[in-house]
């Protein structure tokens, strides 16, 4: 017998003869009992036993708890999804929740998200496309005046530039949308697959944004020089960017801009439309996300395979692309046919074969091959639908059948000082240009 039940069995025997003397009332007893064994309180009427009644209720009691917590979780996950443009399928949520038929809650929510989806409108405005280089943590340490110092100033932003950048856009109604999103496909059955251009549908207030990074292998960084060097998945399994400070202190954190961006979405849910993110331009002949992928470099070769691998197959669960950027990240217009076939053909078994289907190029240095030419049916050929070229005088976007041709505009440090002119449409970069530049 345990020690609790011989402590209320001694208890009870000392009331009910305190009972039978007329010392006291049951209920007076009943809370001296339950004060002595610490379960005021618990129990009706502070028995110090749960009568079947009692359990019943409470058994009642816990399970409406239950699906409230059910209800309220559902009615959390349809407003994230509404806070994405996810309307159809936030309504389809609710109404699919059979806990929720005849809520309040839910009806108005349907009712608010029905709003929002009839109140979307068809985009007929330029698509911005913003490309955007590896970022500088530390400026002391990139602006130190040794032979890196100027190639760091002209081609890199700070992440407070980027940061500046990217609540500017916001603010001005700029909404990151998926490359994909501008055409619709169409597979004949055999392989072949027609474009034709998508019809955009989005709030009246916003704009749509492809982002995309530049060539992202940290191959013109060093440790050290208050840039982050590689990509990681932290111990959250998140991708991370690794940096070492001026201490010599390995960090991980939010140091470049798919961290900084992810970090950016998760406080401002609405500007990312369905989840997308944004492209991620890779070269193969200095490997990836900061990482030697050739057969022959060295012994680690193939664990930096396997890591590469997993950090793209993150990246691809968070709403990331990828764009091959060719092997040699050379000028495609000079190219004969024979060195383009090569140089992509390499890519695809090496980059390729680690971050799978890619159906995206982005034109080193904008050097775009001729569309009439046998390298451009190569190209698409080889399953390259989405070609981004480089800004000359606008935002340039067309679809054929075959392809869906975009300019980019470069953000670097150069441009920043020198033109910002070329972004006042967009946003001010003499006011998030850094004070150390």
């Amino acid at each position: 017998m345990s020690g609790r039940r011989r402590l209320i069995q001694v208890i009870l025997l000392a009331g009910v003869t305190v009972l039978g003397a007329g010392g006291c009332s049951r209920s007076v007893i009943n809370y001296q009992i339950a004060e002595s064994i610490g379960t005021v309180g618990e129990y009706e009427n502070n028995s110090p036993v749960e009568t079947p009644k009692m359990q019943a209720e409470r058994e009642e009691e816990e399970a409406e708890e239950t699906l409230e917590a059910e209800r309220v979780e559902i009615l959390e996950e349809a407003e994230a999804l509404a806070e994405g443009y996810w309307y159809e399928e936030a309504i389809a949520l609710l109404e699919g929740t059979e806990s929720l038929e005849g809520d309040e809650r839910a009806e108005e929510a349907i009712t608010q998200y029905q709003e929002k989806l009839d109140a979307l409108v068809a985009y007929e405005g330029e698509v911005l496309h913003l490309n955007f280089p590896n970022l500088i943590v530390d400026t002391d340490l990139a602006f130190d005046g040794d032979s890196y110092a100027e190639t760091y100033r002209q081609n890199l932003i700070t992440i407070s530039e980027f940061e500046g950048i990217l609540e500017q856009l916001y603010t001005n109604g700029y909404v990151l949308i998926d490359i994909h999103d501008l055409a619709e496909e169409s597979d004949d059955g055999f392989g072949d697959i027609t474009l034709t251009a998508a019809t955009l549908m989005l709030p009246e207030d916003r704009k749509p944004l492809v982002l995309s990074v530049e060539n992202l292998n940290y191959a013109s960084v060093r440790s050290g020089d208050g840039v982050a060097t590689r990509l990681v998945l932290d111990s959250d399994g998140e991708v991370a960017a690794v940096y070492t400070d001026a201490d010599g202190v390995t960090r991980t954190g939010t140091y470049d801009v798919v961290p900084l961006l992810e970090h950016f979405i998760e406080s401002h849910p609405d500007f990312s439309y369905q989840g997308a993110r944004g492209i991620i331009g890779l070269s193969g002949k200095y490997g990836a996300f900061g990482y030697d992928v050739e057969e022959d470099s060295d012994a680690a070769w193939e664990s930096n395979a396997d890591t590469v691998s997993q950090i793209a197959a993150k990246l691809k669960e968070d709403g990331w692309t990828f764009a091959s950027q060719g092997y040699s990240y050379s000028y495609m217009s000079d190219m004969t046919y024979e060195e383009l076939t090569e140089d992509i053909t390499q890519w695809q078994e090496t980059i390729g074969s680690l971050i799978g289907d890619c159906d995206t190029l982005i034109y080193p240095y904008g050097s775009e091959v001729t569309y009439t030419s046998d390298e451009s049916v190569f190209l698409t050929g080889e399953g390259y639908l989405y070609l981004v070229g480089l800004w000359a005088s606008d935002d340039y976007l067309s679809v054929s059948q075959t392809y869906l041709r975009q300019t980019r505009r470069s953000i670097t440090g150069y441009i920043l000082e020198n033109y910002p002119s070329y972004f006042s449409s967009i946003f001010s970069a003499t006011q998030i240009l850094d004070d150390a530049r």
